[in-house]
């Protein structure tokens, strides 16, 4: 049996289920006529989260870094830039070394990145590879003061976040599938 408690909303009084804690009052808010339809957020679901987004970007950079010195060292290129995961900036050239090693590097890393990260969070790999993405480009626009409007980077990117959810999505089905979460529509 469900049990309710008053709440004051300002001047309004609600009456909640019993159940509906402080940090869920407000999604309870708009159903105070259908109380059983209130969300629940929990907490340790969204620590849970943010710990696995903090590892993947941690992973990430990581992979990233590796990748790009393995790269310079087969190329011979001989200065190791720092701000290698950022640059835009240079122009795309098939006979440029730097700029090969830095377009090998990016879609290597992203492509590693994918298997690791199923490993990390053994399913909704393309939300954490988008979401990592996009940390990605905000830093590079910090780092490099501009935002990148170049359409070689752009092109490049994009291919290698395909990479990355394709190969991590298809990763994770295959070593979790029997734990995978399967959307039920019918309720829809």
């Amino acid at each position: 049996m469900l049990t309710y408690k008053n709440v004051f909303w300002g001047e309004k009084q609600l009456l909640l289920p019993a159940d509906v804690g402080i940090w869920n009052i407000a999604t309870a808010l708009p159903f105070t006529h259908h109380v059983s339809m209130a969300l629940k957020v929990k907490t340790a679901e969204t620590k849970v989260v943010l710990v696995n987004l903090l590892i993947c970007v941690v992973v990430f950079y990581t992979v990233y870094y590796v990748v790009l010195s393995v790269c310079f060292a087969v190329f011979k290129i001989k200065m190791l830039d720092g701000l290698g995961p950022f640059d835009f900036k240079t122009s795309p050239s098939w006979i440029n070394p730097y700029y090969l090693v830095l377009v090998i590097s990016l879609e290597i890393t992203f492509f590693i990145c994918g298997l690791l990260f199923a490993l990390v969070v053994e399913e909704w790999v393309w939300d954490y590879a988008v979401t990592v993405t996009i940390i990605h480009i905000t830093i590079t626009s910090v780092v490099m003061s501009e935002f990148p409007l170049m359409l070689h980077w752009w092109l490049a990117l994009g291919s290698g976040v395909i990479s990355m959810t394709c190969g991590g999505q298809i990763l994770a089905y295959c070593l979790f599938k029997d734990n995978f979460i399967y959307p039920i529509l019918d309720d829809f």
